[in-house]
């Protein structure tokens, strides 16, 4: 082996384009460069060579579980939540969660709590962790689940997008309760719940208690009420309390401004 970056002979390139490993040649110079001058055996060399091209593949995977995961942030992680301002929540809880254990069981998780003390935030949070470990997730709010599926109905596709919405092994339903649905959206809400129970694991945000989620849902607490036993019989409730982080951050900002401006 010479450390000096060379072309890759005709042979080598062509047994990495039939190996399907394009990536590998990206690696070639650079590990060939240190096994030079780290002496390594050949079998040292293979591994190194090897472990590039998995980890590129590893990559690009998770880049497109996250994309297909439809997050609107990347920046809601579990390492920049503020848990010293929500501490309604232990953080030893989410980090057991972040194990992805309940996804494993295909268990549900529910937030409950006023607007701003972190539901979604964690919920995305969790979602990237799931992408992470190799987990098909999609993340929706209430009112945009809810739009597809009426839209697909008048479509007669409703069974397509149903079935999308069964497959991923973890579908986050965002901000349920913001917005009240008619009846004909809670059964179609139901139909979601049902065709996952104990098929995969749901996360739930809402500022609702389940005592409200009959009016969420057009009056109808029949359909809540079998909503909610589906979602709750392999389930985890974490109830957030607290002020809006957003409106304490707000307040803080307007503050300090206020102040600049007064000098």
């Amino acid at each position: 082996m010479t450390a000096e970056a060379r072309p890759i002979n005709s042979d080598l390139a062509f047994y990495i384009k039939r190996l399907r490993v394009p990536r590998l040649r990206d690696h070639l110079d650079r590990v060939t460069r240190q096994a030079t001058e780290e002496d390594w055996s050949y079998e040292e060399f293979l591994t190194a060579l090897l472990e590039s091209e998995v980890f590129a593949r590893d990559q690009t995977a998770l880049e497109r579980r996250i994309k297909k995961a439809r997050f609107p942030s990347r920046a809601k992680t579990l390492e920049n939540f503020d848990f010293t301002y929500q501490t309604s929540v232990r953080k030893q809880v989410l980090l057991h969660l972040a194990s992805m254990r309940f996804v494993e069981l295909g268990h549900n998780l529910i937030f409950l709590g006023p607007p701003g003390t972190g539901k979604t935030h964690l919920s995305i949070a969790l979602g990237l962790k799931a992408c992470h470990a190799g987990y098909a997730v999609l993340f929706l709010s209430a009112v945009e689940m809810i739009t597809q599926l009426l839209e697909a109905q008048e479509k007669d596709s409703l069974r397509e997008v149903l079935n999308r919405l069964f497959k991923v092994d973890l579908l986050i339903i965002d901000e349920v309760g913001y917005i009240p649905f008619g009846r004909p959206a809670a059964n179609l809400f139901f139909q979601v719940v049902n065709g996952r129970y104990e098929q995969g694991s749901t996360i739930i945000s809402s500022n609702r208690a389940f005592s409200g989620w009959g009016e969420i849902f057009g009056g109808d607490v029949v359909v809540a009420a079998a909503m909610i036993d589906r979602l709750v019989h392999h389930c985890i409730i974490l109830e957030l309390a607290g002020k809006s982080y957003r409106n304490d951050q707000a307040k803080k900002r307007n503050a300090t401004s206020k102040k600049r401006s007064e000098k």
